[in-house]
Parts: structure tokens; sequence; C-alpha cells
């Protein structure tokens, strides 16, 4: 919308919007007050006028249902009157009306609900009220007492099994007149004012978010483009012109921020792998520049010392020819450049093969294994078989590593959990600590603080689990005790056969 067109806009909505919107209000507010005041005075809906009209005959429907139940009283059981604690049970009601009781026996006041501060004492409330027969009991008239507090009376006369002359009266403050209706002109009026406020707030808002809004968020967008920081956001989305230059200049900015942060991922990539490279092969580098020195110097002066050498030296190239094969492969899953052959797996099949070629080399090394299948022989996930056993052979890999008991053991269960297949390896290793647990799978991180490569690895193997698994749509966590053990859990989805629409009997 142009900028004319909008304060053409604005100026046609302050004036009509105000007044529409405070007719509304005025409106809705009288039928609710209406039908409060219908509620609480008893009242029909056809006699709400006429009696809103006379403050008298609404005062008097205020406290109707209270007087009605004292006359009835007072023709069925007027001994019960004379019960103090049947007046108070009256009156509390009353109290919430702005309305007290007063009993009077034989022109002698003997009981007074008013509990506030008064000027008038007994004695003058017997003076004024009116005698015994004097009111028109039982017919619900209603009269103003002239006293300080201008209060109206409804009066009930009965006499007790004693004979006594008994009068109970109804007082009614005026200062309880209508209160709906002062409650009505209080609200119409903060409704008005509130209308105008908020008219006058969102057109301001309006008129300043479609023209200085846009201008200033492309000010700022263009001295951090010039400045080299692509990370904001221009969040202007109008359909006028405005919006339109936002837009276009969002997108490049987009373009601009991919482009870079590729740029950036490869570079840091690149930086993080030589660091860890340079890291990791420190160590054996130095066992094999030493050991060759003291094959040199004629440290090792027998057959035998020149054979462990020698051997020291052959395991420590195996060792760095290892971990260059992880990084490699490692930097390829990371980025994304390892295509997967996704296969449909019979996880009974694929396990029990599994187990078999683990169960060889673990034998080998006096470590026992226990296989447990619980789930269905006919369950079938999709995965690459390949990097699934390259999965299992690094967590025994790694459980090997960390097994400090004379006899090691390892269990794997295959577990049916809903729409999952879950995978517990567990070992009886030395555990890991509570402080540790949480990084395991992090790219680099060893528990030994001291990254000795002969005791704990390169510290990619996890994060190598933990990618593939990730890729296979799945979930790797571990639990661990320390000097008990440590159990790896992984889920991969189960397949499902979803039917085809095509081949359903209509």
């Amino acid at each position: 919308m142009k900028l004319k067109t909008r304060l053409m806009v604005a100026f046609c909505i302050i004036i009509i919007l105000p007044i529409a919107l405070a007719g509304a209000a005025i409106l809705g507010l009288y039928r609710i007050q209406t039908k409060a005041i219908q509620k609480n005075y008893g009242l029909e809906a056809s006699d709400t006028q006429g009696v809103l009209s006379n403050s008298l005959q609404l005062m008097s429907r205020y406290t109707k249902t209270e007087y009605d139940e004292i006359c009835k009283q007072a023709k069925t059981d007027p001994e019960k009157l004379e019960s103090v604690s049947y007046l108070e049970e009256v009156n509390t009601k009353l109290q919430e009306k702005s309305s007290y009781l007063i009993f009077c026996k034989n022109g002698i006041l003997v009981y007074n609900g008013y509990h506030g501060d008064s000027s008038i004492s007994d004695e003058q409330w017997e003076e004024q009220l009116p005698s015994y027969g004097e009111g028109d009991s039982g017919t619900g008239a209603a009269y103003y007492v002239d006293n300080d507090a201008q209060s109206l009376l409804k009066q009930v006369d009965f006499e007790s099994s004693m004979g006594d002359q008994c009068s109970v009266y109804i007082i009614t403050s005026s200062e309880s007149i209508q209160p709906e209706i002062k409650k009505l002109m209080i609200d119409i009026s903060l409704s008005v004012l509130l209308i105008l406020a908020l008219t006058a707030g969102v057109m301001t808002i309006w008129i300043y978010r479609g023209t200085m809004v846009p201008i200033k968020k492309l000010q700022v967008a263009t001295k951090n483009i010039k400045e080299g920081n692509l990370d904001f956001t221009i969040d202007y989305d109008e359909p006028d012109e405005m919006g339109d230059l936002c837009r276009n200049f969002e997108d490049m900015r987009k373009r601009l921020k991919e482009s870079t942060e590729e740029k950036v991922a490869a570079e840091k990539e690149n930086r993080a792998l030589i660091s860890n490279i340079a890291h990791d092969l420190k160590t054996p580098i130095t066992a094999v520049k030493g050991y060759s020195e003291g094959i040199l110097d004629g440290v090792a002066d027998t057959p035998e010392k020149q054979e462990r050498y020698i051997r020291t030296i052959y395991n420590k190239a195996n060792e760095m020819d290892r971990l260059l094969n992880e990084l490699t492969l490692y930097s390829k899953i990371d980025t994304n450049r390892i295509p997967y052959n996704f296969k449909k797996i019979n996880v009974s099949d694929y396990f029990n093969d599994c187990i078999e070629e683990i169960g060889l080399d673990l034998e080998t090394r006096g470590i026992g294994l226990t296989y447990f299948n619980y789930a269905d022989e006919d369950i079938v996930i999709i995965a690459d078989p390949e990097q699934l056993m390259r999965v299992v052979n690094n967590i025994v890999t790694n459980a090997i590593k960390y097994m400090d008991k004379q006899k090691g053991q390892i269990n794997v269960r295959i577990k049916d959990v809903g729409d999952f297949i879950q995978v517990e390896i567990e070992d009886n290793g030395k555990g890991i600590s509570a402080r540790d647990l949480p990084y395991i799978f992090d790219r680099f991180y060893r528990t030994d603080s001291s990254r000795n490569s002969s005791t704990g690895g390169s510290g990619i193997g996890l994060s190598i689990v933990k990618k593939i698994i990730e890729d296979h749509g799945g979930k790797i966590w571990a639990t661990s005790k320390e000097s008990s053990g440590t159990t790896m859990y992984f889920v991969i989805r189960k397949y499902q056969e979803v039917p085809n629409e095509q081949n359903i009997d209509h």
C-alpha cells in the first residue's frame, strides 16, 4: 500500500473505528449489566426499564427473597423468628446486599444486625421505627426512614406464642441504590477511553511500520553486509513496495550467507582434521623415531632387542595407518561423501552372522560372548549392512580396549521396542565416569586426558558410530557404572510396508 493511500485509510479508521467500537461496547455493557440487575433484583425482562427508573422499587426488589422468607416464617413458625441464630443467618445474607435486620418485641429492640459504625442508638431506633401494626406488614410495601442513613424499611409483624407483639424490620441503605448502574457508567467511560487510546496507538504503529521501520531495517542490513556480517534477518513481509524490496534484499543475504558458511565449514573441517591428525600422530611418530635411533645408536645390541624394537616400530606404523583410515572415513561420512547402500535386512539372519564373526575374534582374546535375540524372526530393517557392521565392530573394539577384567564378557541383546529394533551391547570393563559419559560420542574425545592412543584409541570410533546410526534415522546412547561395565544402546526403525491405494478394493 502506497504511503498516500495508507494515510487516507488511517484517517478514516481513526474517525470511524472508535465510534463503532464505542457504540458496540456501550451496547454490550448495557446488556450485561441489565442481565445482572435482573438476576440480583429478581426482575423480569419486561419490567426492567420501569423498575430502573424507580429507585424505591429497585431497592425493594433487592431484598425480596429474604422478605418473603420472613413472611413465610411469621405465618408457619413464628417462634423461629425469635431465635438469634436464625436472625443472624438471615442477616448475613442481607449484609451482602447492603441491608441488615432489626427485631423488636413489645416495642423494645431485641436484635440489631447492623455491624458498622452507627450514630443511632437502639433507643433512637425504637422511637423512629414504626410500631407494631403501623407498617404494611406482609404486603411487600417499603418506605424510607428519615434518619442519618436514609434507609429503606420493610416491616413484618407477628404475634409470638406468648402473645408478644413482634416486628421484624429489613433496613436497606440508600447507598446500595443501583450499584450496577454506577458500575455500568464507569465501565462505559473506561471502555471509550481505552478504545480511543488503542485506536490511536494502532494507527500510529501501522503508519510507522509502513514507512520508517523498513527503511531502518534496510539501513542496518546494508551496514552489516558492508562490515561482513551476514548473521541477521530482514523480517519485513508487507505486500507493498517496501516489502518487495526487503524480500529481495533478504534473498540476497541468504545466498551470500550460505556461500560463506559452506566455505567456512570446509575450511574449519580441514583445519580440525589437520590439527587432530598432527596431535594423534605425534605419539607414534615419536615412538618410531626413538626406537629407530635406538637401533642406529646401537642401543638394541642384541637380536632380541632388535626384534622387539622393530616389532614396536611395526605396531606404531599400523597404529598410524589405522588412525589415518579412521580420520579419512569420518571426514567422508561427516561431509556426506560416502553414499550409503541401504537394503532390506532380516534382523535375525544379519545379527546371527555378525555375532558369529565377532565371536571368533573374541574367542582368540579370551573374552566370552553371549547373544540373545528377543525379536521375531521375520522383522526387517532398512540399513547399509557394511556400515551397520562397522557400528557393531567399533563398539565391541572400544569395549575390548577398556576391558580390565581377567575374564572379560560381552553380551549382545536384540529387542523389539514398538516401531524400532533396539540393540544392546554390554561389557564388564572398567566403565565410564558420570563426568565423561555425556561426551563419549564427541569427536576426538577421550576419557584419558593424556590422549594416549594405546589405551584410549583415536577418539573418533564412537563419533563414527553415532554419525552412522543417525544417518540411518536411529539414536544411540550409553549407560555405565565405574568398575562394573558399560552398555551401549542404539535403535533403528523397523521396515513397514505401506499399502498401495491403487491395490485396495473399494
